[in-house]
């Protein structure tokens, strides 16, 4: 994925999230110079993978296949930490989707906080394939089934409750307009609790065709004072 990409699509999100009075902590505007001087006050940050994320799942069509993220708050299933919890705004745009994959360990909740209708496709697994058997779901304070393979419409306000081994794929109904993601979950970890249907990456391999405009959740420097 090229630099310019990532840098557009950090823009682009700044400005959704303003159209929908949502509002980042500091460390979000920070520049690639403002991170240099930051201490180990800021490690909560480096190693919690707080901020921006912008991947294309590996495919190399962003504007097809993957998302924008920002992660506000996290834990760390690495290192003791009193924080079992974690929050991010995801935008998702009109014609993208982010592909079938599973948590084995993380619960999620997925909240329409504004913009379009997101389209959420499920199925059970089966030993990493899909599972034919109908989809037990929990959306606002109610548990019923739908077929595997159908998509449940979240309009703004509206969420569902992912639960481990549930295979989740999201996408934006027909001419809705881009959408703006909530996630409250457990503590996430990107690096070990994914589970692709498909061989994809997480994380984009960058081509530098121009310099950062915000450095991305795995770029942060370790402060050497």
């Amino acid at each position: 994925m090229k630099r310019s990409q990532i840098n557009k699509a950090i823009k682009d999100m700044e400005k959704f999230l303003k159209k929908m009075n949502v509002y980042l902590p500091d460390f979000a505007y920070w520049s690639t110079e403002d991170w240099k001087d930051k201490n180990n006050e800021y490690d909560i940050i480096r190693d919690n993978k707080l901020g921006w994320d912008i991947t294309d799942a590996g495919l190399d069509d962003f504007e097809n296949i993957g998302f924008s993220l920002f992660t506000c708050r996290n834990g760390n299933i690495n290192k003791s930490s009193s924080k079992k919890y974690a929050e991010k705004y995801i935008m998702i745009k009109q014609n993208q989707e982010f592909p079938f994959h599973f948590h084995w360990q993380k619960t999620e909740d997925i909240i329409n906080r504004g913009g379009g209708t997101l389209l959420i496709t499920v199925y059970n697994d089966d030993d990493g394939n899909f599972s034919k058997d109908d989809v037990l779901v929990e959306s606002d304070g109610r548990e019923y089934y739908v077929k595997a393979g159908e998509s449940v419409e979240l309009n703004p306000g509206q969420s569902i409750t992912l639960k481990p081994y549930q295979y989740h794929k999201f996408s934006v109904k027909e001419n809705t307009g881009d959408v703006l993601v909530g996630e409250v979950s457990e503590v996430n970890d990107d690096d070990n609790d994914n589970r692709f249907y498909e061989q994809v990456g997480r994380f984009p391999e960058i081509i530098e065709d121009e310099k950062p405009y915000k450095l991305l959740c795995n770029e942060y420097p370790k402060y050497n004072g």
